[in-house]
């Protein structure tokens, strides 16, 4: 017996759409959640103004539809845009409280549910 054959007797529409959002999810949750916590770092009157403009560099580029992998590109898409976002976060890492961090979690979970 191969191992498609084996495979395939896995395979149901109803497995496949719960693995595809569950998979959705758990990829978009680490872009998600940073993007949280550098607006919500951006929103604190408390973060520098050169902070702010890195912050609102790297949001702008999320946002943008044209960036250097296309967004509709399945998973591949998003890596350019994590990528940004992390280093705009080690860049202002001093800035970003934990309350920000905190914020960006309950805002993930919340639009998860």
């Amino acid at each position: 017996m191969s191992n498609i054959t084996i495979y395939e007797d896995q395979y149901n529409e109803s497995k496949f759409w719960k693995k595809l959002f569950k998979v959705v999810r758990l990829t978009s949750v680490g872009l998600i959640e940073k993007a949280l916590v550098l607006y919500y770092a951006a929103k604190d009157e408390a973060t520098p103004k050169w902070a702010k403009s890195v912050i609102f560099g790297a949001l702008g580029y999320f946002v943008f539809p044209l960036d250097a992998i296309p967004d509709i590109i399945p998973v591949a898409g998003y890596t350019d845009d994590l990528s940004v976002l992390a280093a705009a976060i080690a860049t202002v890492i001093v800035y970003i409280k934990d309350e920000h961090k905190q914020m960006a979690r309950a805002k993930v979970e919340n639009i998860l549910k």
